[in-house]
């Protein structure tokens, strides 16, 4: 039965990590990279601020993650995770805005 099991999961995991491999896979992989190194630059900028901050670089990386992964999802053809990662670009997006406004505005003034 263990053995079993143990082998039907080899089997599962076998195709879905090797025998589904394609491109469209490698751009997933790529976005997921992009997005996991967002939150390495967010940890590493509060660790060395000694609080919470969420640095410039954050943005950029949500932004390169969420279009590579919004380029998976339409090669995909799914329409919930379409439409997850264009509304997370546009968020991302507009963080980015909004932060160069406040810094146009401070050099203003």
């Amino acid at each position: 039965m263990l053995i079993d099991l143990s082998r039907a999961m080899g089997t599962y995991l076998h195709d879905v990590f090797i025998g589904n491999f394609d491109w469209g896979i490698f751009v997933g992989y790529a976005a997921q990279a992009m997005f996991f190194m967002r939150f390495v630059v967010q940890w590493i900028a509060s660790e060395r601020a000694g609080r919470s901050v969420v640095p410039n670089a954050f943005w950029f990386f949500s932004i390169g993650g969420g279009l590579t992964l919004f380029t998976y999802a339409l090669h995909r053809r799914d329409p919930v995770f379409i439409l997850g990662e264009a509304a997370g670009v546009f968020i991302y997006s507009r963080n980015l805005c909004l932060i160069w406004r406040k810094r146009q505005s401070s050099r203003r003034s």
